[in-house]
């Protein structure tokens, strides 16, 4: 359904009347297309305190130029040598000057460094950067993005970078993306990084899933569609669409695992947990049926798959594995126990398990956490009920199915390998929960 308001705010009289009465202003936001497939402007890198990163070479693969004397439409701030409260005024020295030109729908990163268990003063300088981010997302305006990468190689958190500098993040914000040891695999093809690798998306036959699936395959990936014998007719077309395949089973059955292997003889580079179900109603109103059936979908199918495709070796080394969690997961919501509780527990699947799958598989797993997206389901959403979630983010608006493909995408990307149990939130900073 379409934003009426956020197209209203686009005007001259709607600009004027909002300013007016104090109502949210939100700018409608670059996404990536293949006619536009970078940030309109320059690159400002900046440092506070003393880095011994080397960025140059990184940055200049962003496919954004540096910002000379023309407007920006990124800024880079290294802080990865702050180390105390001292070093926390030069972060303050370095951006105060330069964000209030900042393109709009342009994107700040900060880069900070791991918390130091030996070094409380270093701790909770870099800690003091996470809060500087999230407060900064929620002001700067104007379809602006900030986010904070930690970091302490800079070749491993190039794939970050692009991501962040790129149109593909309009909807991420006020995240924290912890990047590790190096893992990276350059891809033959950048335009094209997944060619060669099988993708299998669940409850891709429409919605969230069919943008995941097609994201891939414009990537290089061979899609298989999974999703419910019921959804088959869907399930085909979007296959077919994609030039990949259907499969169609239901994945609560105690043997989806086992079929699934069955069906991929050769293997599978790419599991996309994306299925799943709602059934609202208050706890003191749900019956154990409704509580049992999310559960079982959301949470328990997504425990056992991923399970039997580690141990028989589906799941080829350098493989990914992205589940879907949702910002419900983490700050909660009335009407959904049983939803935020098998989201939560998607999100403690992925940091328990995450260590272990890269030591003893070679395969990374992080979560996406969607907050409100545009798609059938929330277009039918009482009104009210509907524009208070799109309003309540930094963003003021809702997302679209593509913001929670595209940050798949990354990561699922090959050079994304650094990237190891993190939840990353598509929500344009939702002001419930962190």
């Amino acid at each position: 359904m379409a934003d009426r308001y956020l197209r209203f705010t686009g005007t001259a009289p709607g600009r004027f009347l909002t300013r007016r009465l104090g109502l949210p202003q939100p700018a409608a936001l670059t996404r990536w297309s293949p006619e536009r497939p970078a940030l309109d402007g320059g690159l400002l890198h900046l440092t506070a305190g003393r880095s011994g990163l080397d960025l140059a070479p990184v940055l200049a693969r962003t496919g954004i130029g540096p910002a000379g004397s023309g407007r920006a439409a990124a800024v880079v701030l290294d802080a990865t040598g702050v180390r105390d409260v001292e070093g926390l005024a030069e972060v303050h020295a370095a951006l105060h000057p330069v964000l209030r030109p900042v393109a709009t729908s342009g994107r700040v990163v900060l880069l900070g460094a791991p918390l130091d268990p030996a070094d409380h003063h270093q701790a909770a300088a870099q800690q003091a950067l996470e809060g500087f981010t999230r407060s900064l997302g929620k002001e700067i305006g104007r379809g602006r993005t900030v986010n904070l990468v930690r970091l302490t190689d800079a070749a491993a958190a190039e794939s970050t970078l692009r991501f962040l500098l790129s149109p593909r993040s309009a909807y991420v914000s006020g995240q924290v993306i912890d990047v590790g040891a190096p893992q990276e695999t350059t891809p033959a093809d950048p335009d094209r990084p997944l060619t060669g690798r099988t993708a299998l998306v669940t409850g891709a036959a429409r919605g969230i899933g069919e943008a995941v699936a097609e994201t891939l395959a414009r990537d290089g990936a061979r899609v298989v569609v999974l999703d419910v014998p019921q959804a088959g007719q869907d399930a085909r077309r979007v296959a077919e669409r994609l030039g990949g395949t259907a499969l169609l089973l239901d994945m609560t059955s105690a043997d989806a695992g086992a079929r699934i292997t069955e069906a991929l003889p050769d293997g599978l580079d790419l599991l996309i947990h994306n299925a799943g179900i709602t059934r609202d109603r208050r706890l003191v109103n749900m019956p154990a049926e409704r509580w049992i059936s999310v559960l079982e979908v959301n949470l328990a199918s997504v425990l056992r798959t991923t399970d039997a495709l580690l141990k028989d070796g589906t799941l080829r080394r350098g493989g990914r594995i992205v589940a879907t969690a949702s910002i419900a997961g983490i700050a909660g919501n009335a009407g959904q126990t049983n939803y935020a509780a098998s989201k939560a527990g998607v999100v403690g699947l992925v940091r328990s398990l995450a260590p272990r799958a890269l030591e003893e598989h070679g395969v990374t797993v992080n979560a996406v956490a969607p907050g409100f997206i545009e798609t059938k389901m929330t277009a039918a959403v009482p009104l009210f009920i509907r524009e208070a979630g799109r309003r309540m983010n930094s963003l003021a608006q809702g997302g679209l199915p593509a913001d929670v493909a595209e940050t798949t995408a990354w990561l699922a990307h090959p050079a994304s390998g650094a990237v190891n149990g993190q939840i990353v939130r598509v929500c344009g900073q939702s002001l419930l929960g962190a």
